[in-house]
């Protein structure tokens, strides 16, 4: 089974950036789509990006253009680099497969990233 920890996240002023890290076990990692989620207190949980194993991205409307997804098939991670970061991006932050390219791994704790004025 693949484990999955994240790590990166931390308080930080509106308009800073943060560069997310998710470490992935397995031996299949290059050749999985890999996304970012994130869930806000009281909220469900959703994708904000995704990287293909060919290295196609694609961004939820809210974070174009301020987050970057990549990934480095060599360490088995995937980063999620965030820049402009507004108090609406404060969560806790999931890297996973997205459903639809095969279901998801077990969840990783997540890690938290808040965005104060």
């Amino acid at each position: 089974q693949v484990r999955l920890v994240e790590s990166g996240g931390g308080l930080v002023q509106a308009g800073g950036s943060l560069r997310l890290s998710c470490a992935t076990s397995g031996s299949t990692f290059s050749i999985t789509t890999m996304g970012w989620y994130r869930q806000a207190s009281g909220k469900q949980r959703e994708l904000v990006a995704y990287i293909t194993s060919g290295g196609s991205t694609n961004y939820a409307d809210s974070v174009k253009g301020r987050f970057t997804i990549s990934r480095d098939n060599a360490k088995n991670t995937v980063y999620l680099q965030m820049n402009s970061l507004k108090p609406e991006d404060t969560g806790v932050y999931y890297c996973n497969r997205p459903y639809t390219f095969g279901g998801y791994f077990n969840w990783g704790q997540g890690t938290q990233v808040t965005v104060a004025l």
